[in-house]
């Protein structure tokens, strides 16, 4: 019997690993893979595959004769990509932990590269490009996603008027400093591409939005403080972040009152490559 005939999946045990498709990378990652390249046998790498998207469908629609390697440092986010990769039977994946400036592959053994919102957030990314170019092969597809330097205007646009209100210039220095840090320019990142020989195909501009009812919604949503609120605080002194923070809340609430609602805008581009 065909084993997609054999459909025993448990309820229960669904529910634990039915996320593949989370809320912020979901925009990113459609993009991504309306672009891939769906060829047969072929060999692709995920780059900061986190807890499995888009490494999982990825895999799935190259099907069972490609393999898909994903690489990600955090063993907790590959624990639970196991487990979705062990619940929906796919054979064809095998994940690394470890870093995309060091990957554990061959010269010129890729077909295809993809990283969805991950690169942005490594340190040296001259040295991943790097990697990705030695390892794909001739005429391999390179295809990343990152949100830009944009992302959130409308918040930091309100951090820094307060910020100048407040005397604190070198709080607006560091938030700049931390935006081009998380979020290279663009063009920036397109001359080091091709500094290391990639054949610029196609670059694909886009955005979404995250839309709260007020400020206070936006600053208490759990993804705001995960992958945000630290770093925003690490910019202003200690002593002051309480006093800018309400500020910050009070002037979006007045904000959401005038327009009905708060809404951050995500800038991202897709960036589509492919080795010389």
């Amino acid at each position: 019997m065909k084993n997609y005939l054999k459909n025993n999946f448990d309820p229960i045990k669904l529910v634990e690993v039915f996320d593949e498709l989370p809320l912020w990378s979901a925009p990113f990652g459609l993009k991504l893979l309306d672009q891939v390249n769906y060829n047969k046998n072929i060999l692709a790498l995920d780059i900061g595959c986190g807890a499995g998207f888009p490494l999982t469908e990825l895999a799935m629609r190259l099907g069972p004769e490609s393999k898909v390697f994903g690489i990600d440092p955090w063993n907790e986010a590959l624990q639970r990509a196991k487990k979705k990769i062990d619940f929906y039977e796919i054979h064809n994946v095998e994940l690394i932990e470890g870093s995309a400036e060091n990957i554990p592959l061959h010269d010129d053994s890729l077909d295809l590269i993809t990283s969805n919102n991950g690169i942005n957030n490594i340190a040296d990314i001259a040295t991943v490009y790097s990697e990705c170019y030695r390892t794909l092969k001739p005429g391999g597809q390179f295809l990343q996603t990152l949100n830009t330097d944009k992302s959130m205007i409308e918040f930091y646009s309100i951090l820094e008027d307060i910020l100048s209100d407040l005397n604190l210039n070198e709080s607006i220095l560091a938030m700049k400093k931390h935006i081009y840090e998380k979020r290279k320019p663009v063009e920036e990142l397109l001359v080091l591409l091709k500094k290391y020989q990639f054949e610029i195909r196609e670059v694909i501009h886009d955005q979404f939005h995250y839309t709260f009812s007020n400020g206070t919604a936006l600053l208490n949503h759990y993804f705001i403080r995960l992958a945000f609120m630290d770093s925003w605080m690490q910019l202003i002194p200690v002593e002051k972040r309480d006093a800018v923070f309400e500020l910050v809340e009070t002037r979006m609430n007045v904000m959401s009152e005038r327009l009905g609602k708060m809404t951050l805008t995500i800038p991202f581009v897709l960036i589509n490559c492919k080795k010389r």
